[in-house]
């Protein structure tokens, strides 16, 4: 990864969700990798998603840690922009968080944010 990629990677991948989604992909085979989006819609306005992909579109934003690879879609970039992700296992579960700086709301659960 060049540091050109990383100064306009919208979001960072913490080591804990590095390693989760590491072993996420290595169950799903060869080529796979986690895409997350935002699309409207949630209890805030927006939600975000997550879904394991093979394919990458010409516009992607490749975001690469030790064994993750995450793709991010050129219109949810603005809105993950300074954001990390992160992978927390507590007393309410296991899951991926966004930690978005951008939000000036979000549902109690964190998967739905308003700007």
């Amino acid at each position: 990864m060049t540091d050109t990629a990383v100064t306009e990677a919208p979001l960072t991948v913490s080591a804990r969700a590095a390693r989760r989604i590491g072993e996420i992909l290595k169950t799903e085979g060869n080529g796979a990798m986690l895409r997350v989006s935002v699309e409207g819609g949630g209890c805030s306005g927006f939600q975000y998603k997550f879904d394991v992909e093979r394919a990458k579109a010409e516009d992607d934003i490749l975001i690469e840690r030790d064994s993750a690879v995450v793709l991010v879609d050129p219109s949810s970039a603005p809105f993950l922009a300074g954001s990390e992700l992160d992978f927390v296992d507590d007393l309410i579960g296991a899951s991926f968080r966004v930690v978005n700086p951008n939000a000036t709301a979000s549902c109690g659960c964190g998967t739905s944010f308003s700007i």
